[in-house]
């Protein structure tokens, strides 16, 4: 299956964190499904022109995130999420990106409602984590 992974070389991001934040937001939007096959590590990198090492990276913390497993033999799927955090332990995670976020709108000059309209225009895009689960 391809991906359909784009890389940015110059990003500050790195590249293991865009293809896994990547293959998240597929799920999310519903693009991909429980039981979905991904591409092998060595698959991707040969696709992407990146080292095994940086594709293993990004499908590790996706595992480990419990959005992803490796069947021996058979590949790398998309597993129903699996709740790794409590929520309390969700928000402290998502606090420092949600300050970056406004950080950035801010420093861009963007109003608060320019900031609030985008942010609900965009969350309308997602499917709810219910039904990204089905």
């Amino acid at each position: 299956m391809s991906l359909g992974i784009a890389i940015s070389t110059g990003s500050n991001t790195p590249i293991y964190k865009q293809i896994a934040d990547q293959v998240r937001l597929a799920v999310a939007t519903g693009r991909f499904h429980v039981g979905d096959q991904l591409s092998s590590v060595r698959g991707l990198a040969e696709e992407l022109v990146l080292n095994p090492n940086t594709v293993a990276r990004a499908y590790a913390d996706l595992a480990r995130d419990g959005l992803i497993e490796a069947r021996p033999g058979r590949g790398v799927f998309i597993i129903r999420k699996r709740k790794v955090f409590s929520r309390e332990e969700g928000r402290r995670r998502l606090e420092p990106l949600v300050d970056t976020l406004i950080g950035e709108a801010v420093a861009m000059d963007f109003t608060r409602e320019e900031l609030e309209e985008l942010f609900d225009r965009k969350l309308r895009q997602w499917k709810h984590p219910a039904e990204a689960n089905k």
